[in-house]
């Protein structure tokens, strides 16, 4: 049996990735976000389970949502760094399928990987924004679910 070798021609090393996605140490970015955002949630949503039992918590890309330009404001279920929202609470409803749909905070996974730039810092931002949607959705105070939180 015959192995068959490959050339590094320009010097550049291995191609592809180096750990085999069929085993547990492989994730992508997304799929790592997705787990320090559970993470981060566990905490609150363990303090407040009952209160949280009809809320869903999903993770979007980017922000999908039309913002008015001309106010300087944006609206309450929306947290921001500046004018770049961060989360959102969406408020149940009813789908294109007319379907009724819970409730659900959305975190947006690239404005906040630009503002944090060490794992440890995007945890405290995901607690942060996290903090921040859920006190809007039970309307509390933040400092109510986490007396440390930084207005």
């Amino acid at each position: 049996m015959h192995t068959r070798t490959f050339r590094d021609r320009r010097g550049r090393g291995a191609r592809g990735p180096l750990v085999p996605q069929s085993i547990p140490r492989y994730r992508t970015r997304s799929e790592k976000f997705d787990m320090i955002t559970l993470e981060a949630y566990a905490p609150i949503h363990n303090r407040f389970p009952d209160q949280l039992s009809g809320l869903d918590l999903a993770v979007d890309t980017i922000p999908r949502m039309r913002l008015d330009t001309s106010s300087a404001v944006l609206p309450d279920d929306i947290v921001a760094d500046g004018p770049v929202p961060l989360g959102r609470v969406l408020a149940p409803g009813v789908d294109t399928a007319g379907n009724p749909t819970r409730a659900r905070l959305v975190v947006f996974r690239r404005p906040i990987e630009r503002r944090a730039e060490t794992p440890q810092e995007r945890r405290e931002l995901l607690t942060w924004v996290l903090t921040a949607l859920v006190a809007n959705y039970l309307n509390l105070d933040p400092r109510d679910i986490d007396p440390d939180f930084q207005l």
